[in-house]
């Protein structure tokens, strides 16, 4: 059995004002930070990340001084024209009415469709499963759309039943027959 983690990157200032962050490379914001400090996260025998920079700076402050692997494609959703943008700045505009009647599933103007998303993802997280031996456990410090889309597609349910906070995450096995179980969410709170 291989024990697996997805964990949300920490706070950024993106997220402090609710804003659409995807490609936007913004670092962790100082509450992001310290927030991160007061959590207790599992041992990983191996850790996978996206490129970003809020992703990288997060197994750093919770797997430090320990080697990275960085997988392009569990990177986060490209917002396209709602990029770096809040509610408050978009309820007007017609394209984000039409997206938000869709229910999300329409693609974000001149950005990424969710199926396009959840293709690129899957084949990533799938991708980095032979690299983790069995009997031991992973960490994947991701985006909250990069979790979303991984659990959705593995245990099922809505989309939006997988959100997730920031520098919180999930846990579940992956079984020698290749079977996902025993999903729970963490807090890793102390």
């Amino acid at each position: 059995m291989k024990e697996i983690y997805l964990i949300r990157h920490g706070e950024t200032p993106g997220n402090e004002e609710k804003k659409y962050v995807g490609v936007t490379d913004e670092g962790l914001s100082d509450v992001g930070r310290s927030g991160l400090s007061l959590n207790n996260y599992p041992k990983a025998d191996i850790i996978f990340s996206s490129p970003m920079k809020r992703c990288l700076e997060t197994c750093a402050l919770i797997y430090p001084k320990r080697e990275v692997r960085v997988v392009e494609d569990l990177r986060e959703t490209d917002f396209g024209e709602f990029e770096g943008k809040g509610f408050f700045e978009l309820k007007d505009d017609p394209k984000y009415q039409e997206w938000l009647e869709s229910g999300g599933t329409m693609p974000f103007p001149s950005g990424e469709g969710r199926e396009e998303v959840r293709i690129r993802v899957m084949k990533a997280f799938n991708a980095s499963l032979p690299f983790i031996k069995d009997g031991k456990t992973a960490a994947f410090i991701v985006h909250g759309g990069t979790i979303m889309t991984i659990l959705s597609e593995l245990f099922g349910g809505d989309f939006f039943d997988y959100q997730v906070g920031n520098g919180m995450g999930y846990s579940f096995v992956l079984s020698p027959d290749g079977t996902f179980s025993g999903l729970s969410s963490r807090s890793f709170a102390r």
